[in-house]
């Protein structure tokens, strides 16, 4: 009878040399170096921190340098100002007292210390507001939504929905921290559903005022950032209610407009009579924003206090606005305040890097068992980690690339003001922002299961950054919320196409896919399993558009039946899974579009040929996860599936070779980072020596 050894292999010695086990032995070490399809040879897999011969030669600086970009040195140069001030980097453990008053901190010594003006930047150069907020969000989660309140939400809504007189009495105080403010939209009882917003903004023409009236429990202004400590102003959203304007002499309702109401007292900091501040409590994460809730009861405010650049109401009481109907200011309105999304997006693209640079650099760093008589080898030289792991840093960088589309669209859009470019920022922030912030919630836990018991230690981040970013799924637009307006405008544009209508630049590619993409899949084709042929770019957006065509030409035949038999909004919830797929499909395509553009654009060859396998990884990682779908409809044969399986798993094992580098091409300071296992180096010696142990004298 087989014996169990001590290592946990069962048998003997002997029976370990005979041909027979040793041929299977050999074969097992393929789940640690698998080989492509076409060619290659199974071996002994590569010890931790040795690459293959024949391997891709990453260079992080150079990595680094494409990355980063132009505003590299903004980034060091916050991140050096908090490694330098101990004082205000933020502990593990903190009081949420403690840790709010830590964060105004913070953000005060970014402002008059370092000398950074984020709105400045925000009017003059989004991508380096952009970048700022990133760097924050990298000394503390809490502190990058505090200056997004501040700046995004508070700020942006005066210079983006006020006019020349808002700007000028507000801009500088709120750039300088001497006017911190909240962005007062969401109520108890409603959310995204914006329109349906019950505070109310009455005007008096006898005094020259707007009334601002909480009408009831449910339009209580709820999780108000900055409201419950810091705040002196809100932006306010309300109905405005204009008297004896209505039919048969009934007051008016025009709609939500956003007003600029003191809550604080300038010198004293006191609460203004008739408004009543309530903290919202200790939240899953981010307790070191200040969330109020805000009741008015009569609280009066002067005319000018109405952000007016999408309706005005004059001293008579008139109203008057460039845009026709409600529904226009409305959406203009909103189409101003994307800013916040795209904000999300690109600050959950930082959290993925960090979680994923733990993950990796503890992944190269622990041992553990390995062929037998030999040295333990690297968990990331097992095939199951790599799966993990692997494909998550593609993403990152796949997430990279598409968040800087993302930020030089919105520059465009607040440099023209281009109706049909500011329709494509709303639409492609809502989606970016959704798809990026469920991925990266799910990654965060992901990176803690693969780093174990250690990964569970409050001091290796993963919890906090879990905690903290799991509400960037929700706040400014609720994620299945804004994939349901993704899908509803490619819906739209989908009918202008049959109308003989004109395409968006966004969705351009689907004047061919409609045509193309829908027809019959090329039975050739869908037998081509070399290695070339996969890692084709065509090929691989080709069948990520092909996808996308598909679910929306499906989806559009769905609704047209059902809504003959349930109306236009049954049709919609029975086919709303659907619509949520065709969604997440078409920003897959964006993003994919959008990495393959920045490999070509890519000027160093070492550096793109990086890239280029971390490119094709993502994309063909995406098509063997919907597999299925191109099986179904024979876009894909069984040899073909097979083939891509096989390339998935190779290309795991060949991003795992460059995986220091491709972290390290992050550039995050290990002050930043924080987490002893995360560290670049000594991370046993750090970790050890943080929980009280004293390294021993060599």
């Amino acid at each position: 009878m087989a014996t169990t050894s001590r290592s946990g292999r069962h048998g003997s010695d002997d029976e370990e040399s005979t041909p027979a086990m040793r041929r299977l032995r050999r074969l097992s070490l393929h789940l640690l170096q698998p080989a492509p399809e076409v060619g290659g040879s199974l071996g002994p897999a590569a010890c931790a921190g040795k690459r293959r011969a024949g391997g891709l030669d990453a260079d992080a600086a150079a990595l680094t340098a494409y990355l980063r970009g132009r505003h590299r040195k903004m980034q060091a140069r916050v991140y050096e100002f908090y490694v330098a001030r101990p004082e205000l980097q933020t502990p593990v453990e903190l009081p949420m007292a403690a840790h709010r008053d830590l964060c105004f901190r913070q953000m005060a010594a970014l402002v008059r210390e370092a000398g950074v003006r984020p709105l400045s930047l925000m009017a003059a150069d989004p991508a380096e507001y952009f970048a700022v907020m990133e760097a924050v969000g990298g000394v503390d989660i809490s502190l990058a939504i505090k200056v997004g309140v501040q700046y995004s939400l508070w700020g942006g809504s005066v210079i983006n929905l006020g006019t020349k007189k808002h700007k000028e009495k507000y801009f500088d105080k709120i750039d300088n921290l001497e006017y911190p403010g909240c962005f007062a939209m969401t109520e108890l009882h409603h959310g995204s559903n914006v329109q349906a917003l019950q505070t109310t903004a009455t005007f008096d023409p006898v005094t020259d005022e707007f009334i601002i009236d909480t009408p009831n429990d449910g339009a209580i202004k709820w999780w108000i950032g900055n409201a419950a400590l810091h705040g002196k102003f809100a932006t306010v959203f309300a109905r405005l209610i204009l008297p004896l304007q209505g039919k048969g002499g009934e007051p008016a309702d025009m709609g939500i407009h956003a007003f600029i109401v003191p809550i604080r007292d300038l010198e004293t900091h006191a609460v203004l009579p008739g408004i009543e501040i309530n903290d919202c409590g200790h939240k899953i994460g981010l307790n070191g924003v200040d969330n109020g809730a805000l009741r008015f009861r009569s609280v009066r405010i002067p005319r000018d206090n109405l952000l007016n650049r999408f309706g005005d109401v004059a001293r008579d009481g008139k109203y008057t606005s460039s845009l026709p109907t409600i529904n226009r200011r409305f959406a203009a309105t909103l189409g101003e305040l994307v800013g916040g999304r795209v904000g999300l997006a690109y600050s959950s693209v930082g959290v993925l890097k960090v979680a994923v640079t733990i993950a990796v650099r503890y992944a190269l760093l622990r041992q553990q068992f390995g062929p037998p008589k030999e040295p333990e080898i690297s968990v990331l030289d097992y095939q199951s980690h790599q799966h993990k792991l692997m494909p998550m840093l593609a993403s990152a960088y796949a997430f990279h690339f598409a968040r800087a589309y993302l930020v030089d669209m919105y520059s465009e859009m607040k440099k023209t003001n281009d109706e049909d470019v500011t329709a494509d920022v709303h639409v492609l922030s809502s989606g970016l922002k959704s798809y990026i912030t469920s991925y990266t919630a799910k990654s965060i836990s992901i990176c803690r299961e693969s780093c174990g018991g250690h990964g569970y230690a409050a001091v290796n981040r993963f919890g906090g950054l879990r905690n903290d970013h799991d509400i960037f799924q929700t706040f400014e637009g609720d994620n299945t919320v804004l994939l349901q307006q993704v899908a509803g405008d490619l819906l739209k544009q989908y009918q202008q196409k049959f109308k003989g209508g004109t395409l968006s630049v966004t969705w351009n590619y689907l004047r061919d896919s409609m045509g193309t993409y829908l027809s019959q899949p090329n039975p050739v084709t869908a037998r081509w399993e070399g290695e070339d042929h996969l890692r084709d770019p065509k090929f691989q957006l080709d069948a990520f558009r092909y996808r996308t065509s598909r679910l929306l030409h499906s989806v559009a035949a769905r609704l047209q039946k059902h809504m003959k038999t349930l109306g236009g909004f049954g049709a919609w919830n029975r086919c709303l899974n659907h619509l949520l797929t065709l969604a997440e499909s078409h920003i897959e395509s964006v993003i994919l579009a959008r990495f393959i553009e920045a490999v070509k654009s890519c000027p160093d060859e070492k550096t793109r040929e990086v890239l280029k396998l971390v490119c094709d990884l993502y994309a063909l990682e995406r098509i063997w996860k919907d597999i299925g779908t191109y099986r179904n409809v024979d876009y894909v044969a069984p040899n073909k599936a097979k083939a891509i399986h096989k390339l998935v798993d190779y290309l795991s094992y060949q991003v795992r070779l460059v995986a220091r580098e491709l972290v390290d091409a992050f550039d995050v300071p290990d002050q930043i980072i924080r987490a002893p296992i995360g560290m670049q180096s000594e991370a046993y010696a750090q970790y050890t020596q943080g929980v009280g142990f004293y390294r021993q004298p060599t």
